[in-house]
């Protein structure tokens, strides 16, 4: 038995407890501010404390790339990419899934490419490799990427035990000389598909990205990114 297979049999033979490590009954209320500006892992362990009515363990990070959600983190993760060489524990696409059984993670993690591919030259190709931008969104796809978050969300769904979380990170775009709300349509989405909406946290970098090939500015630079808290139930009391 391989590792992965491991942990899928194991997470299905672990019993569905609503107290957990993670949180402590006993501890004083202590609230998350809905402003996050610290890291992305650091805001990851906050909200595996905070939010889980079971426990987070296994999660899957179904975008996991390079993993640096994750450096230093003794967390049970499972990570899924869609390109090879990232040899990750599972290779495939998040929309299919192929090969995981049901209701095997108490959390998944998912962080979507943000925007289109940025172009050829040297600088944007490494942008494209980093960031994921490489997924058309074009005048068929309605110049946004939400296209991709309704087979992800059945999948996300189906893999996830009742009560589980799906933490989302998702950034609005300006393409095509107009904003693009993909926070709004994965919020939507999601609720279509069964989840819970439970909270939203804007997560704040230290300043927005500029260019000096920008003439002229029509739109407020963004320095933020929302993490979108949902649960696989129809209600979000822990």
């Amino acid at each position: 038995m391989n590792a992965l297979q491991e942990i899928f049999e194991t997470s299905q033979m672990e019993p569905d407890l609503t107290t957990f490590p993670e949180v402590n009954e006993h501890d004083t209320y202590k609230p998350i501010s809905s402003v996050w500006e610290g890291s992305d892992g650091a805001l990851l362990e906050t909200m595996l404390r905070f939010y889980p009515s079971i426990s987070s363990d296994p999660i899957l990070d179904a975008t996991y790339n390079t993993g640096r959600f994750w450096k230093g983190s003794t967390r049970r993760v499972v990570s899924m990419d869609i390109d090879p060489k990232y040899k990750t524990m599972i290779v495939g696409d998040n929309r299919k899934m192929n090969g995981i059984p049901d209701s095997v993670f108490g959390a998944v993690v998912f962080d979507p490419p943000h925007v289109g591919p940025q172009g050829r030259g040297k600088s944007r190709k490494r942008f494209d490799e980093d960031f994921g931008a490489k997924v058309v969104c074009g005048k068929d796809q309605g110049w946004t990427l939400s296209y991709l978050y309704p087979p992800f969300l059945q999948q996300a769904k189906r893999v996830l035990k009742p009560r589980g979380l799906l933490l989302a990170k998702i950034t609005d775009m300006v393409n095509c000389h107009r904003s693009q709300w993909p926070h709004c349509d994965f919020m939507r989405m999601a609720d279509e598909a069964g989840f819970t909406v439970c909270d939203l946290i804007v997560k704040v970098r230290k300043g927005p990205m500029v260019s000096n090939k920008w003439k002229r500015a029509h739109h407020a630079r963004k320095r933020h990114c929302f993490w979108i808290i949902c649960r696989n139930g129809r209600s979000c009391e822990r």
